[in-house]
């Protein structure tokens, strides 16, 4: 067999050279020879996969399997009747069916051949978009797809399976471009949004790259920021269509570098957006993956990027962790990303797919060894990213930020274990150039060790389970590098040296690292004393500890195996030299610190450290005996047992110590089992702890598991007389009590009880040794016990059962047996055996054991048969009296057994025995699979009764199902096999007769029908397999979390050899579970259904529940169970509803549509009506909780209500691809026919029950008429016929109902009747069109653009300032960024109309007849009344479209009511505006009459534009008001919105012609039409071109006295200025051409005019004039103040956009000094107010290359010489800012100018600054690579120590001389210099000390420092003295945690010197 690592190796060669077909079709890719290709044919037939698997799953069962001719056969049949049900149209239930069937196939690890596998994907693939197939059917079939390419290796890209991206774009279209997809289609057509983007991610990977070209041409001409949607929706349809595979070589312009410049420009023009940094950090990561392992693709230091984008992709990197800096605002802008509106559709879930996600991918798959001889390159980069945040990772720094720090490092050291392992195995083919080697390893590892060791510690659970999975696969990568560190770590916190919490992290660190630790040289030596050390932390009053502790002790029996390596070695005897090592070795690491290097690789001899690690196994006996100790104190104390189950600390504690006790007492050398055998023995016979009973008693499990001989021959014995001596000598179990509680009395016999049943379960034949104790001991407590002990003695008896039927795993060993036989040694620690390696003992059941099985069940049966039918036939010596319930609890006693027994044995049932006498034949004898109606009879069968309509036919089929090989015991007419199906026989019969007993005589003995009914579901379910335990889900989820600490990423099944043997019993119950699937039903079984259907309607709620959850169970198990119990569940809902039986009545309702019987009766249309009714008058009883039922479940009886599959348009080639070699042709067209019928059938009933409800509408309650009309127009509304003329009457009148309800509900119902007219004229009356989007809109049209003209762009906007035009372009898009071959218009004057067919004018003509004049009269007086809800005071967009369409029909003279008629009521709603809700009404109708005219000939639309133009130009001019200004404002939004502005040029003409009144006192009117104004300009965006005078009349009044005319004055410039850019080239290939030629990065956007530039230069030249006219001090507005805030608004504003870039060329020279100086104006707090918001915002903007530079010398300058200190201390905000956000890509020069600034600060004669620069500068520093940190701080110690220095304080004069006179004098200018100079450079040596606070231990340099300022500043008085007191307590104070670590940096002096600086005087 070839190796993984060749096969992967070919497969990725195989992608690098291209694909290997000949077809020429554009489906699949060219290239490649003729004889590869005839290879990969012949080996695509036959080849199943390209990876062999790691685990042989069938290899491992103990009984023979299928071969693969059975298996393929299976397949082959799956496929043949998917291709009939998919050619017969049966979508929605026999494709499922079989899709259902092959994931089943599938789930047990068969897979098809490679040829197979791309057949079925593009099967599944067209299915999923098929036009016409159903929405819920669609995800199944999108499921299966993605089911198909779950694993990248499965098919390989372009070589085996190339898939077309067109379809799904046409789709995913509909949703994100919707003005562009053609008219909207009913949802139910339309698939989910996020299952198509899903289903996109899963194809990307197989779209062909040579499609690149065309995916630009088809996306990038619908880029545009003007409105910002579809720049969002482009990016996210690049991030997963554009193919990221590698192209073939033989193409430049296919290449990554050819298009990234354009990529990088489109980042560059949406800023400030999170989630455009996240889409492209994502596409991006995603194009780093798959290109490096392309050998064409040019790779350098930075991957596959330039060193110009790798330095914008970490500033991007920076930006989205968001960590704060000093005062800055965030770098991101909300209503940026808000403005993405539909964009969100295509971003991924952030939960599912994180950021720092992205940012590992990105990094990781860029690493090569090239980045280790490069001084700058993506691995440098990464070291400075993490060293530059380093301190946000510490545990007393924690935020927002916390969890994606510890994320990001995650995923970096995830993705790089992934890429090791990876290119080590073959599976992926790097080139060698580009492998990871191990001194990039352990760089890499290095980068992340520090922030990790701070990060294991953090405060928030999530953060710190992050960093320990990081600090495991760091380990992994480099254990030497690690595990010194963390075990100096782990060690003080065991001894209890420091903090608790430090603990309980220090435990889960040591599970992490527990198998690195026992694999690697010397580190495993110290294990035991580690497991030692642990023992404490099992501790009663700490439970997570505990947890925590187990856990390590689980991990580390997972990987050693306990056994005393010095026996029979002569040279180590005891656990002296271990002991000595590990306490030299402890000490020397708490002399050294954590930087104590221990390389005991180089230095311990092997033969030294095999012996330190022998003696360290001798002292196991005293652990084993030691944790023992401190399990049974725990089980001792654990609380009381009220709290089981309810997920507490205790629980948890109590199901984690089976998990690690199986492990521990597997791992035992057979002298520790018996030491602990006996230990637990002992306390089990000695003890009765209640509370534990249950933990104790999986202990003994565990015990017997692992050796069941030996165990059970010591337990059993003991139980078994413990239990006689409870019962016989202390009389337990004697009596029943009323309590739920075990008596102290019962708690003996209990335990022992329940450690009997745990130790005869899942332990082998080993059992049948004491057969007959066991089977006597069940005898004798059946016989003498009563009450709560009864359920546990049945407990005995079904683990018991299940031990002997069934098949299991019953090793556990943690080395194979050949293994063991040979001898354990030092070599065979942390060594596990390879997944194909095993040699597994499993349990089969041998005859003895199902005899003795079969015996037990008969002997209980019989037992309980017997008794019972006592009890319900009055027989029994316990009487029935009705006071006592002695009756009740021996009937529930015996039921409970029932259960128990069958769920036991039911492994040992048979489905086909089950069923032998039920109605159904087999499959027909001509060996074909014949469908079959749940009747039994052959679906084609023409002697149907009469009375069976098609729509029965819809009922459950037994459908064929394909049984595989599970290792059944019994054989048919093996008398065993007959006698226990006759005893589950009689036991139906006897469950029957109870339930009739209880029923008819005692339907209050209510607590008896719980045990009754799971009895029922036992006997339904647990046929072949114990389906109601749930045993798969259980088995499955706890083998699941015992993997996880033994994941490695990369590694395929890297596990401990138990959990590989565990998961081969998993695959024997998936087998099981398989094999379980539905049978026919019996008459027994038919009987006991109808049981659970009675008492599914019972009268008490609990007894309804019990049988609603049985009946479920049995309705998915029994086929045909469905509709034999739907006819009476209608039956008694109609009685129900006539008798008003409530709970009949919700027993109905719920079993129907609350379980799987609502699919059914959806499909059942001959009775869907019936129940339907009978639910709208239960709907109206008077019962409130009945009608709280009604209302919730409303909505499930939608969906019967959708129109049936009518049409489907399938690719023919793709389904035949799939056909069977065999003729099924009759069977497709015998099977199409009667669908055909059905479909008919249905339709028919729904059409029928829709008039009938018409009529019940209109006598019914307006609660119960809403819910009617609802169902009537869902059944009623169709494509073919539209809708009959009473439910058109019934939604038209219902439009003027009285009540607002009703009027709410026909509202959309009426516009669903109109636009389903008018898109049946636009498909020209086909329903073919309808799916495939053809549309015939008369007004539409492809205009040619005139690309290649230079003056074509400027020509389009011009002509957007005038009326007169052939075409409206009413898309945003066209020509912004990029101009296509043709943009879509639409006619400015169409001359045509619609051609109506006889439906559509019949559907008008009713319309028309009913839409009179009284009708618009009542309609719009509704209109204007007040709203309930204050909510609703708004304008009602869903009005005006209802009115837009009714007024097209009065438009074009269909209705009765005419025009004129409309022009009356209008005014007559107006009235004399004087109420806001004459507005809203009048906003509305005027509104959509003037969208009603916009697509129809100018001489129709004339007359309309002359109505209400002058009404709303009145209303615009002097009826605005702050009440109504809301609805007219979305009266302009509903206009303009997508739509050409000059189709409402009346109207933008003259909002256009407004100018400011600077004499007007109405702020108001003036402020609201600015608002309008604004509006209009919003929505028209770049292709609104009045603008000029508009900027110009503004320009002018920037100082205008009211503050609401200045505020939307300032929005409205900014809205303008926004719109104006756009950059329209000619084509996609210029664009890329272009931004390719300029620079790596693209060109930079956003250049600001000439224009713009003089317009901002005067402005604010303006301003500066303003200032120094205005007086100092002026408390009166000023122009300076007005229009500096007219000016701010609109820098606001700019500034949080997108295009806030433009404005970076002004930062410097206009913008800083002038904010600086509005700051300044102590007399207006507004002004200061937003002026500092303002200057904030300046160092958040991405500034282009250079202009940064000019920005900071502008700050440095403002910092040295400003005269003002407010000045001086702002600058350094925005200097601190900079520095952070841009670290990546400032200069080394520009950084250090900063530096300089900040520090000359230090010494300015404000304290304040000193104090702002000193934060400054350790902030700086902080954040500064180490690689510049390290210069930087020696730089500026010695330069602040020698200013200390040279700067001494004078000595004190002698005291009593001059003493008195100082303290009071003035300080001489000496002084004062002294002071100001040592101050500065005591802060200066601070901030040094503040940029390190959480380094442990502190830097060598710092103790240094410290001591300098103890000695030379601390004795200063006034503040020099007391900033060195604030710096040396604050270094204190954040080192508290680690104080133990970080004194030892100091000698004893000098932390004497340090104290004494913090000891305070006690005078003082």
């Amino acid at each position: 067999m070839d190796s993984p690592g060749g096969r992967i190796a070919e497969l990725l060669d195989a992608m690098k050279n291209g694909p290997e077909s000949n077809d020429p079709s554009r489906a699949t890719s060219p290239g490649g020879g003729s004889r590869e290709s005839n290879e990969s044919g012949e080996d695509s037939r036959t080849k199943r996969r390209l990876r062999p698997r790691a685990y042989p799953y069938p290899k491992y069962l103990p009984y023979d399997v299928e071969d693969e001719s059975t298996m393929q056969g299976n397949l082959d049949e799956i496929i043949k009747n998917l291709y009939i049900a998919i050619e017969a149209g049966d979508f929605a239930r026999d494709a499922i069916h079989w899709t259902r069937e092959l994931r089943s196939w599938l789930g047990l690890k068969f897979d098809p051949t490679i040829e197979q596998r791309v057949n079925l994907v593009k099967l599944y693939y067209e299915l999923a978009l098929a036009p016409g197939v159903d929405q819920s059917a669609a995800e199944r079939f999108a499921n299966m797809f993605m089911l198909l390419l779950k694993r990248k290796h499965y098919l390989r890209s372009f070589k085996d399976l190339t898939l077309d991206w067109r379809p799904i774009y046409k789709e995913i279209k509909f949703f994100v471009l919707p003005g562009n997809s053609g008219i909207t289609q009913t949802p139910t057509l339309r698939r989910n949004i996020k299952t198509l983007c899903k289903l996109t991610i899963f194809a990307q990977m197989y779209f062909d790259p040579r499609e690149i070209p065309a995916m630009l041409e088809e996306f990038l001409p619908y880029f545009s920021t003007s409105q910002t949607e579809t720049a969002f929706v482009v990016v996210g349809l690049l991030n997963i269509f554009l193919p990221t595979m590698p192209a073939p070589p033989d193409d430049p312009k296919l290449q990554p570098q050819y298009y990234l410049p354009t990529l990088f420009h489109m980042w560059s023009l949406v800023n400030r957006s999170k989630m455009f940094d996240s889409t492209f950090m994502d596409l991006l990561s995603h194009l780093a993956r798959d290109s490096v392992i392309a050998k064409h693709i040019p790779f350098s230091a930075y991957g596959i990027f330039t060193k110009e984008q790798s330095s914008l992709i970490f500033t991007a990197i920076l930006r989205l962790l968001e960590i704060p800096v000093s005062q800055a605002t965030s770098p991101y802008n909300v209503t940026v990303d808000l403005g993405a509106g539909l964009g969100v559709m295509l971003s991924r879930d952030p939960r599912k797919h994180p950021v720092p996600h992205h940012i590992a991918r990105l990094v990781v798959n860029s690493l090569s060894p090239l980045c280790l001889d490069e001084e700058d390159s993506i691995l440098s980069k990464l070291e400075a990213l993490i060293q530059s945040v380093e301190g946000y990772f510490h545990p007393s720094n924690s935020g927002p930020w916390t969890r994606t720090l510890s994320e990001l490092v995650y995923y970096l050291a995830d993705f790089f274990v992934m890429r090791w392992n990876r290119e080590k195995s073959g599976e992926m083919n790097t080139p060698d150039d580009r492998r990871l080697n191990e001194p990039l390893r352990k760089r890499f590892v290095l980068c992340l060790r520090d922030v990790i060791f701070m990060g294991i510690y953090s405060k928030s659970s999530t953060a710190m389970t992050f960093s320990l999975s990081t600090l495991q696969n760091l380990a992994y990568l480099e254990p030497n590098l690690i595990l010194p560190g963390a075990l100096q770590r782990i060690y003080p916190s065991m001894q209890g040296l420091v903090e608790v919490h430090r603990t309980a992290s220090s435990l889960r660190s040591l599970q992490a690292l527990s198998r690195i630790m026992t694999r690697t040289k010397g580190f495993r030596c110290h294990i035991t004393t580690l497991l030692g050390l642990a023992l404490p932390g099992i501790d009663a009053n700490d439970l997570e500890k505990t947890l925590y502790t187990l856990s390590f002790i689980q991990s580390v029996c997972y990987c050693i195996p306990f056994k005393d390596l010095t026996e029979g070695d002569d040279e180590v005897h005891g656990n002296v030299v271990a002991m000595e090592w590990i306490t030299s070795e402890v000490e020397r690491m708490e002399e050294g610190g954590v930087d104590t290097p221990l390389n005991y690789q180089d230095d311990l001899t092997d033969k030294d450290e095999e012996m330190i690690l022998k003696s360290s196994t001798s002292s196991f006996g005293v652990f084993l005996m030691s944790f023992l100790g401190r399990i049974f104190t725990l089980l001792e104390n654990l609380p009381d047992p009220s709290r089981v189950r309810s997920g507490s600390p205790e629980e948890t504690v109590v199901n984690t110590l089976p998990a690690t006790f199986l492990p521990l007492l597997a791992t035992l050398s057979p002298d520790l089992y018996d030491m602990a055998l006996t230990k637990i023995a002992d306390f089990v016979t000695s003890h009765v702890i209640h509370q534990a009973r249950d933990a104790m008693a999986f202990l003994c499990n565990d015990l017997c598991k692992v050796n069941p001989e030996k165990a059970l021959k010591r337990l059993v014995p003991l139980l078994i007389q413990g239990i006689r001596t409870e019962i016989d000598e202390n009389g337990a179990a004697s009596t029943r009590h009323a309590s739920s509680d075990v008596l102290p009395r019962d708690r003996g016999l209990v335990w022992n009880i329940s450690m009997l049943s745990m130790c005869v379960v899942h332990v082998g034949e080993a059992v049948l040794d004491h057969k007959k104790e066991l089977f006597d001991i069940a005898v004798y407590m059946q016989q003498k016990c009563k009450g709560i002990p009864t359920i546990h003695i049945s407990n005995y008896i079904h683990h018991l059962l299940l031990n002997l039927t069934s098949t299991y795993t019953t090793d556990f060993d943690l080395y194979e047996m050949d293994e063991l036989a040979r001898g354990l040694s030092a070599e065979d620690w942390g060594q596990a055996p390879g997944p194909n390696e095993l040699s597994i003992e499993w349990h089969v059941p041998v005859r003895a054991e199902i005899e003795f099985a079969i015996e037990l069940f008969e002997s209980q049966a019989e037992g309980a048969i017997k008794h019972l039918t006592s009890l319900i036939t009055g027989t029994s010596s316990v009487k029935r009296d009705g006071i006592n319930k002695g009756w009740s609890d021996e009937l529930s006693r015996n039921l409970v057994l029932f259960r128990l027994l069958l769920s036991g044995i039911s492994i040992l049932f048979d489905a086909k025995a089950v069923s032998r006498n039920s109605k159904w034949p087999g499959p027909q004898e001509n060996g074909d699979i014949e469908m079959l109606e749940a009747n039994g009879h052959p679906r084609e069968m023409h002697d149907l009764p009469s009375e069976l309509s098609p729509s029965d036919q819809d009922d459950e089929e037994i459908k064929p199902h394909f049984t595989y090989p599970t290792g059944y015991l019994l054989e048919e007419g093996d008398p065993l096999y007959e006698k226990v199906h006759e005893i589950r026989e009689k036991i139906g019969h006897v469950l029957h007769k109870v339930h009739v007993c209880l029923t008819e005589q005692d339907e209050d003995e209510v607590s008896c029908f719980s045990p009754l009914y799971l009895a029922y579901r036992s006997w339904f379910t647990d046929v072949g397999y114990e389906r109601s335990a749930h045993v798969l889900e259980r088995v499955s989820r706890l083998l699941v979390a015992d993997i996880h600490p033994f994941k490695v990423a990369g590694l395929r099944k890297d596990y401990p050899r138990p959990l590989l043997v565990r998961r081969a019993n998993l695959y024997h119950l998936q087998r099981l579970r398989q094999n379980a699937y539905p049978r026919p039903r019996s008459e027994l079984e038919e009987r006991l259904l109808l049981d659970l259907l009675e008492s599914s309607l019972s009268q008490y709620t609990d007894i309804r529940r019990n049988a609603q959850s049985a009946g479920e169970a049995s309705l998915k198990v029994v086929v045909g169970a469905r509709t034999l119990l739907i006819p009476p569940f209608i039956d008694a809902l109609e009685e129900g509803v006539k008798s008003n039986n409530f709970p009949r009545i919700k027993g109905a309702i719920y079993s129907v549509l609350y379980g799987s019987l609502h699919k059914t009766l959806g499909r059942l249309w001959k009775e869907t009506p019936r129940f339907i009714k009978a639910y709208i008058a239960a709907s109206a009883v008077d019962k409130p909780s009945v009608q709280k039922l009604c209302n919730d479940s409303r909505f499930m009886l939608m969906e019967w209500c959708r129109p049936g599959e009518r049409m489907t348009i399938l690719d023919e080639c793709v389904i035949q691809k799939i056909a069977p070699t065999e003729n099924v042709k009759s069977r497709i067209l015998k099977k199409k026919e009667a669908i055909m019928k059905k479909s008919s059938f249905s339709e028919a009933k729904k059409a029928e029950l829709s008039e009938q409800l018409v009529e019940v509408v209109k006598s019914s309650h307006w609660r119960t008429a809403s819910m009617v009309a609802t169902i009537s127009i869902n059944l009623g509304l169709r494509f073919e016929h539209i809708a009959s003329p009473g439910l058109i009457k019934l939604i038209v009148n219902g439009v003027i109902d009285p009540h607002p309800s009703l009027r709410r509900l026909y509202a959309p119902a009426l516009i669903g009747l109109l636009t389903t007219t008018q898109l049946r004229v636009t498909c020209k009356h086909s329903y073919e069109n309808y799916l495939l989007d053809n549309y015939q809109d008369l007004g539409k049209i492809e205009v040619p653009t005139e690309r290649d003209n230079p003056e074509w762009t400027a020509q389009h906007l011009a002509a957007f300032a005038r009326p007169e035009t052939e075409y409206y372009v009413d898309h945003d898009h066209p020509g912004w960024l990029v101009w296509d071959k043709t943009m879509p218009a639409y006619v400015a004057n169409v001359e045509k109309d619609l051609e109506y067919d006889e439906v559509e004018q019949n559907i008008r003509e009713n319309l028309g007849k009913l839409l009179t004049r009284d009708w618009f009269k009542s309609y719009f007086q509704h209109l204007k009344q007040e709203p309930r809800d204050a909510t609703a005071d708004r304008f009602r967009t869903q009005n005006a479209i209802m009115l837009l369409y009714v007024f097209e029909l009065v438009i074009q003279d269909v209705c009765v009511a005419k025009f004129d008629d409309i022009k009356v009521e209008v005014l007559e709603v107006y009235g004399d505006g004087s109420d806001k809700h004459q507005h809203r009404a009048t906003a509305e109708i005027i509104g959509a009459l003037l969208l009603s005219v916009c697509d129809i000939k100018i001489e129709q639309r004339t007359p309309v534009w002359e109505f209400c133009f002058p009404i709303v130009r009145q209303i615009f001019s002097d009826g605005l008001t702050p009440e109504n200004v809301s609805y007219w404002t979305s009266f302009i939004r509903l206009l303009f919105q997508t739509r050409d502005p000059r189709r409402n040029w009346p109207l933008l003409d003259w909002l256009s012609s407004f100018r400011l009144d600077m004499n007007s006192n109405a702020a108001f009117k003036e402020s609201s039409k600015i608002m309008l104004l604004n509006q209009c300009i919003s929505e028209a965006a770049w292709h609104f071109r009045l603008e000029k005078p508009i900027v110009k009349d503004f320009l002018a009044h920037i100082d205008h006295p009211y503050k609401g005319v200045r505020e939307i004055m300032g929005a409205c410039l900014s809205q303008i200025f926004r719109s104006r850019y756009h950059e329209a080239y000619s084509d996609v290939g210029t664009l890329v051409e272009d931004q390719r030629s300029f620079a790596s990065i693209g060109r930079p956007p956003y250049q600001p005019t000439q224009e713009f530039s003089e317009m901002i230069t005067e402005t604010f030249g303006r301003l500066e004039k303003w200032r120094h006219e205005r007086t100092p001090g002026q408390q009166t507005p000023s122009s300076y103040t007005s229009g500096g805030k007219t000016v701010l608004v609109f820098l606001e504003f700019m500034l949080q956009s997108h295009v806030c870039v433009e404005l970076t060329s002004f930062f410097p020279d206009l913008f800083t000094e002038q904010l600086l100086h509005m700051m300044d104006v102590k007399e207006d707090p507004e002004l200061q107010g937003l002026a500092y918001s303002v200057f904030r915002h300046l160092a958040n903007i991405p500034h282009q290359d250079g202009e940064d530079r000019r920005l900071i010398d502008k700050l440095i300058l403002i910092g040295k010489t400003s005269a003002f200190w407010h000045q001086r201390l702002r600058i350094m905000v925005n200097i601190q800012i900079i520095y952070f956000r841009r670290l990546f890509l400032l200069s080394q020069e520009d950084k250090q100018k900063l530096f300089d600034c900040v520090s000359s600060m230090l010494e300015d004669s404000q304290h304040e600054v000193r104090v702002g620069a000193q934060a400054t500068l350790s902030g700086m520093i902080r954040c500064t690579p180490n690689a510049q940190k390290k210069d930087i701080v020696e730089r500026y110690k010695v330069k602040f120590t020698k200013i200390l220095q040279a700067n001494p304080l004078p000595k004190r004069p002698r005291r009593g001389i001059s003493a008195p006179s100082s303290r009071t004098s003035t300080p001489t200018p000496e002084q004062s210099r002294l002071i100001l100079v040592r101050h500065g450079a005591v802060l200066g040596l601070g901030a040094l000390i503040q940029a390190f606070p959480y380094a442990s231990p502190p830097p060598p340099w710092m103790p240094g420092v410290l001591i300098t300022l103890s000695t030379k500043a601390a004795n200063d008085p006034g503040i020099v003295g007391q900033s060195v007191k604030s710096i040396i307590s604050d270094f204190k104070k954040t080192r508290q945690d680690t104080w133990h670590i970080d004194v030892k940096a100091f000698t004893p002096d000098e932390v004497e010197d340090l104290s004494g600086v913090l000891v305070k005087s006690y005078f003082a």
